[in-house]
């Protein structure tokens, strides 16, 4: 026999935890059913805790009935193999350069290291997972985009058959940001601006980026000027001023690509916050910095909804 005193929480934080629930309806409602690209990496892809709670919260997303497709880099990985290896490390623009000897270890360390961590942890809920190198069935197609910076490659095509028939069939997509090269190579492409391509190919309705700070700031060294919010233009106008840090430059970019090829929203969200995905899709507040489209945009989510989603979805419609 064991008392309520014994094994309830206290009841203040019942009634919270059932009033966050509530309020997170309409949120559900809204999303149940759609596609979701997340751009996963950071320091929540290195701290194992951080790792494993992201994978539960994105679980938790796909049992409600949203489709989520992962896409990740593994940039901190990268570094210390080729540290390890006494290769260079350099980066321009928030992109690395990338040598021929430095492509095999970021094939290494992404397909073969990075990729299976990432479907392993989320697997542990169940067989969800399946590991993709964007190579695998020219799933992500790219050129090279300069010289300078070596194989590091620009996306020209993406398979979104491919990527849809894994959401279709009821997984959820681990996508390595590695490029099969138009040259019969292979490219480094940045993990922020596959998830942007990859995003608008499939129709997806929102794009997140996860990354170590709270969002975009207007001056990093002013708190007080994060954006909590922002339409597609001014976005494009703050990349033109030249107002951004590097490291923000190609997330952005993924940002605006995205919405122009029809995305409804791109959050960018602090990976290091706990349930910060959660916060940012199913709260009223958010926790990032929003990037969202003033027209009525084309979405062109072909997948098909769920019983359960096509009836949540019947009066929105109309």
């Amino acid at each position: 026999m064991k008392f309520a005193n014994d094994t309830r929480a206290d009841q203040y934080d019942q009634r919270e935890t059932a009033r966050v629930i509530s309020r997170a309806l309409p949120w559900i409602k809204g999303i149940t059913g759609k596609t979701v690209v997340i751009k996963y990496g950071g320091s929540a892809m290195v701290n194992e805790e951080l790792r494993s709670q992201v994978m539960s919260d994105i679980v938790l997303l796909k049992i409600m009935g949203v489709n989520p497709v992962i896409i990740h880099g593994g940039g901190t990985a990268i570094s210390t193999v080729m540290d390890r290896f006494g290769l260079p490390v350099e980066f321009r623009n928030g992109l690395r350069v990338t040598s021929e000897e430095a492509m095999d270890v970021v094939k290494m360390v992404l397909v073969g290291q990075v990729n299976q961590e990432l479907v392993r942890a989320m697997n542990a809920h169940g067989n969800l997972a399946v590991g993709v190198s964007g190579s695998d069935a020219g799933t992500v197609v790219a050129e090279q985009s300069d010289p300078a910076l070596g194989r590091v490659g620009t996306v020209t095509r993406i398979n979104a058959d491919y990527v849809n028939a894994l959401v279709d069939d009821g997984y959820i997509p681990v996508i390595a940001s590695v490029a099969l090269g138009d040259d019969g190579g292979y490219f480094n492409v940045n993990a922020d601006l596959v998830a942007g391509a990859i995003a608008g190919a499939i129709g997806a309705q929102k794009v997140i980026f996860l990354t170590d700070v709270d969002g975009v700031y207007l001056d990093f060294s002013d708190k007080s000027t994060l954006i909590s919010n922002m339409t597609l233009e001014e976005a494009k106008d703050l990349v033109e001023s030249g107002k951004l840090s590097s490291g923000m430059i190609p997330k952005i970019a993924a940002c605006t690509n995205a919405l122009d090829q029809g995305v409804y929203r791109a959050h960018i969200v602090n990976g290091t916050a706990p349930h910060s995905i959660l916060l940012e899709l199913l709260t009223d507040e958010g926790a990032g910095t929003l990037v969202y489209r003033t027209d009525s945009a084309d979405n062109h989510d072909e997948h098909s909804l769920g019983s359960v989603a096509s009836k949540l979805v019947e009066n929105l419609e109309e």
